[in-house]
């Protein structure tokens, strides 16, 4: 990091489906508790990367204003965080065909995400979808941002952008800071129907994802279908009993108990009555955040008024940096 550089957190998520418990526990939570650890905290709604993969325009627009108000229900706050769509400013992109001038093919290639992103399109990966990473990158030096917290599968992305800010360092004197990486206590989620697989939006296991906006006859369906092993007794057990163990990690995640605590309370239930008193728990954390959201989501306006706010303070920053990029790379 650059001597005297001001803390500064990014980071961003893409508009692609409503978010889901693994997201609230695992980032939005972290990002929450962000703002009021950081003086200088920016969250971006990341739809520039949305489009490296087909998207539809109307339910993309759709689902950038659905994101902001998840964002805003879970806590984001615009007046302590910058909260802003990629897209309104034009300095990502611009910085980021800097940076790609930057970056050698075979270092991309390095990176896994391509190899399994492209291979599970029907044709041949994109541009797009190939250089992301550096646009990643630029997100995130655009705004001499020094913390970013990743989770697990894009630590070899945090690396790259480390390892660019020190590319252009050597070449153009000392400018960005290295970002370090912000880690999280937060369990991993996993998905209620393969607990050896992440909680994800596109999993085609309806029954597998909870969403935020999930009703609580949804959410209570879901967990009773949740898979789990052919032992009755609850433990907590990750490796040898994965399904019930994921269980035991919302439980802890959604109450704050240790996962030790939580066993030591469900001591004589059965798995199948383990598992309504988990559904009870993410019923009561989420309940009031999807009504929040479904509140926002009506005033679209507002919604607007909040991203085009956040696009206006968040060019305040980005517009001398990149200007700064501008004059030593020698454009101006």
């Amino acid at each position: 990091m650059l001597q005297g550089a001001a803390p500064r957190v990014f980071s961003g998520i893409q508009p692609t489906g409503i978010p889901h418990l693994g997201n609230y526990l695992g980032a939005l939570q972290s990002w929450v508790k962000l703002q009021d650890e950081f003086s200088s905290v920016l969250y971006s709604i990341v739809d520039l990367h949305s489009i490296t993969v087909p998207q539809d325009p109307r339910s993309l627009r759709e689902s950038i204003l659905d994101m902001t108000a998840c964002l805003l229900a879970c806590g984001i706050d615009p007046e302590k965080s910058v909260l802003f769509q990629q897209s309104q400013v034009p300095e990502h992109a611009e910085l980021g065909w800097v940076l790609g001038c930057l970056t050698s093919m075979p270092r991309i290639r390095h990176l896994p995400q391509w190899k399994i992103k492209s291979q599970t399109q029907k044709s041949e990966g994109s541009v797009g979808l190939f250089t992301y990473p550096v646009l990643q990158t630029a997100d995130i030096l655009l705004y001499k941002s020094t913390h970013v917290p990743v989770g697990d599968d894009q630590l070899q992305h945090l690396e790259l952008t480390q390892d660019t800010a020190r590319i252009f360092n050597h070449r153009y004197g000392q400018f960005f800071p290295i970002p370090k990486t912000l880690t999280t206590t937060s369990k991993k989620i996993h998905s209620l129907r393969d607990p050896s697989a992440k909680m994800s939006k596109s999993d085609p296991q309806k029954l597998a994802t909870v969403r935020l906006t999930d009703s609580p006859d949804e959410i209570s369906l879901k967990f009773r279908k949740a898979v789990t092993d052919f032992t009755s007794e609850v433990t907590y057990d990750p490796e040898g009993r994965p399904g019930v163990s994921n269980l035991v990690a919302i439980h802890s995640a959604v109450t704050g108990l240790t996962p030790e605590d939580v066993v030591e309370q469900s001591r004589g239930l059965e798995t199948a009555q383990y598992k309504l008193v988990v559904a009870e728990a993410v019923i009561e954390k989420l309940t009031p955040i999807r009504g929040e959201i479904q509140r926002l989501r009506a005033d679209e306006g507002f919604l607007r008024v909040v991203l085009n706010q956040g696009a206006v303070r968040a060019r305040e920053v980005a517009a001398p940096v990149y200007d700064a990029v501008c004059r030593l790379v020698g454009f101006r």
